[in-house]
């Protein structure tokens, strides 16, 4: 039977790659982002495998209900979970909007876990099933100039690696991807094109790729980029006040 992967944030970026990927080896899809436009693209675009288009602004309180609602009246059946959407903001908290520092922290937080709670069910009938939340190297320390963001990755990154241990009897895998810069919309949104941090950053298709393997062979914590993985192991010794200060730093215009 043909398996079937839910990949949030879908249209663009990462989660496109993501599409790629999975339509590449079979799998049928359900592609959720805001860009209903975009998601047709892609159901065009992959004709020769099953794609469930489900426009949803997951920053929305009742985005999570909707969806959950709609693939049980399709009869949708999940085996594999990419929890990608979410979206930062550069700038002091005091400086930024209010309501859309909420914003974010109920898509990167609030909305993975309620959607990974919801079809837990689904992957756990699986016997093999698989989730992929996308985390970032901000997971690892306090981030002055991005903080509410860098908080809300912190979180993403506790808990799917205590989930991952929850569900080991189940046989379901939880890996967390945890990219550097990458080169998606991301950072015209965050506004960090010019910064120190994104002055190298990594190809999607490269970083979507490290993600799948990953997920692919069960493995826990995948953080791409030699460099990245360099900071996230400095960060883990060095005082979390130096880390915030090297932190800002990079978040300084070049």
């Amino acid at each position: 039977m043909t398996k079937t992967a839910v990949i949030t944030g879908a249209s663009s970026g990462l989660g496109l790659e993501f599409v790629k990927l999975f339509a590449k080896d079979g799998y049928n899809l359900v592609v959720i982002a805001r860009n209903e436009e975009k998601l047709l693209e892609i159901k065009r675009d992959f004709p020769y495998v099953d794609v469930t288009v489900i426009p949803k602004d997951l920053s929305k309180p009742d985005a999570i209900k909707e969806i959950v609602d709609e693939m049980k009246t399709r009869k949708i059946f999940v085996d594999v979970l990419v929890n990608n959407a979410g979206f930062g903001l550069l700038g002091s908290f005091e400086s930024l909007n209010i309501e859309q520092q909420l914003n974010m922290i109920h898509l990167n937080v609030s909305s993975l876990t309620e959607l990974t709670y919801h079809l837990l069910p689904d992957l756990k009938k699986s016997k093999s099933g698989k989730i992929l939340n996308v985390a970032s190297t901000a997971a690892f320390q306090p981030g002055p100039s991005m903080a509410v963001y860098y908080a809300t990755k912190s979180y993403v990154l506790s808990f799917s690696e205590a989930l991952a241990e929850e569900l080991k009897e189940d046989n379901i895998t939880v890996t967390t991807l945890c990219p550097g810069a990458t080169k998606t919309n991301f950072s015209s949104v965050a506004k960090v094109e010019n910064t120190k941090m994104f002055s190298n950053a990594m190809p999607s298709d490269v970083v979507a790729k490290k993600g799948y393997d990953a997920l692919m062979q069960g493995k826990g914590v995948v953080i791409t980029g030699g460099f990245n993985k360099v900071g996230a192991l400095a960060a883990k010794f060095l005082p979390r006040r130096t880390a915030a200060k090297v932190a800002k730093l990079v978040m300084k215009e070049n």
